[in-house]
């Protein structure tokens, strides 16, 4: 059977499309990660951008270490499990393929 180009193009040009369209919904979706037994609270989309960030009255924002400590760990949070949607959703595209850095992220 011939190589057919046109054909490849086509498929590169639908799985393109469906990439797009996956990256936009992941953009929509939010997760959540927590720290200090929910007193920082960070919000982040499925793409990976901090959206929201909540610090509960109870924190001593006189502790700017244990603050920064808290926000710290809240956003990482948020971020793999960001990063863990990003898998989910974009295996079935990539064939087997890795794409842990599709949006920046590491893996």
């Amino acid at each position: 059977m011939p190589f057919d180009l046109g054909e490849l193009v086509r498929q590169a040009q639908a799985l393109q499309g469906e990439l797009r369209r996956k990256q936009e919904e992941l953009a929509r979706r939010e997760v959540v990660g927590q720290a200090g037994a929910g007193l920082v609270t960070a919000t982040v989309s499925g793409r990976g951008e901090l959206l929201r960030l909540a610090i509960d009255p109870a924190v001593d924002l006189a502790d700017r270490k244990l603050v920064e400590d808290l926000v710290v760990a809240a956003v990482n949070a948020a971020l793999s499990r960001a990063q863990e949607l990003q898998r989910q959703e974009l295996s079935g595209l990539a064939g087997g393929l890795p794409l842990g850095n599709l949006f920046g992220g590491g893996s």
